[in-house]
């Protein structure tokens, strides 16, 4: 069957996860238009923009018949950091390779069957793809609103490829299996989570270093700790992740926050340009340093911090303005 080629085409291609989908409408788009409508997205007008399009897939392939989902895994195990970046964002930026794998894939099927359609996508598309991920029994969502296999854990990267084929659709996992653990609600440092398998994005360190522009509001701050760029406490702590990948990534990303603090313009697109942490722009990563120093710097960072205070960005300035201001409580007798 051509589903049982595609699926070995996958697997060569590094993804472990593969199942098949109806394309019909998401089960969750409902929920996802309240989620919106609570004001959970924050800044990601984005998503209210492609609101209506997430209700189909056809607002992304419109001859649509099935959607085939994938994981890809990226490594679960990083030595400690004294600044940290989520696990995923390590080494090159993940979306070029992702689609480049479905590129291949799409361009093999509709050469395998003529006449057929394909289209990849890989945050590429609006696509609510933890919905068909899990309609297609790659897992269930946990009470963190991240996608759970029990094999593989939650350390992987979904993608999707739209088909015009009508391919056999794997089972729906009938339930979930977290059953009374809380443990990722309990360890949220800002508590992110208004309920079980809600996210408030405006309170997730994610959100709070990646897609917010501007100042961080101050009650979060603390809760930031050491985290640079993303967060993945809510996974660290998820019991289900004792079964993922033990891999090391072999591009650890070893920032120093002081060393960011001087980055001129010309200086962080030079360096981060093909990498996930390109999306805070300057402004927020240097922004973030001067967080993480704020909640575990010594007077030995004042230096770098007060340099900082000459910076050209009125939210760096802040940002170094409050650290300063921690550091000196924090030390004072």
């Amino acid at each position: 069957m051509i589903v049982d080629d595609l699926k070995e085409r996958a697997l060569g291609h590094g993804f472990t996860l593969f199942g098949v989908a109806p394309a019909t409408e998401p089960d969750g788009y409902g929920r996802f238009c309240d989620w919106l409508d609570a004001g959970y997205a924050g800044q990601m007008k984005y998503l209210h923009k492609h609101r209506e399009h997430r209700r189909h897939p056809k607002a992304v392939l419109q001859a649509v018949r099935s959607v085939v989902m994938l994981g890809y895994e990226y490594p679960a195990e990083l030595p400690e950091m004294s600044a940290k970046v989520a696990r995923y964002a390590h080494g090159p930026d993940y979306h070029p390779m992702l689609w480049a794998k479905l590129n291949d894939l799409s361009a093999w099927l509709m050469q395998a069957v003529p006449g057929s359609f394909a289209h990849g996508t890989a945050d590429s598309a609006p696509l609510l793809e933890r919905d068909f991920a899990r309609r297609a029994g790659l897992g269930w969502f946990g009470k963190n609103t991240m996608l759970l296999n029990k094999q593989r854990g939650s350390y992987f990267f979904l993608a999707g490829l739209l088909t015009s084929l009508d391919l056999p659709v794997n089972e729906t996992l009938p339930e979930n299996h977290c059953g009374t653990c809380t443990a990722c609600l309990d360890a949220c440092p800002t508590q992110a989570f208004p309920a079980p398998g809600t996210l408030d994005a405006t309170r997730c360190i994610s959100y709070l270093t990646i897609e917010l522009h501007g100042p961080i509001p101050l009650p979060l701050r603390a809760g930031i700790g050491s985290w640079l760029f993303g967060c993945d406490v809510c996974q660290e702590v998820c019991p289900w992740n004792r079964f993922a990948n033990d891999n090391v990534s072999d591009n650890l990303l070893s920032l120093d926050p002081v060393e960011l603090l001087n980055l001129t313009e010309a200086e962080f697109k030079q360096r981060f340009q093909h990498t996930a942490i390109y999306r805070t722009r300057r402004q927020g990563l240097v922004r973030n340093a001067a967080i993480v120093l704020g909640n575990t710097g010594t007077t030995t960072v004042l230096p770098a911090l007060e340099r900082a205070m000459l910076d050209d960005d009125e939210v760096v300035r802040e940002a170094a303005q409050w650290a300063i201001d921690q550091i000196h409580q924090r030390m004072s007798p």
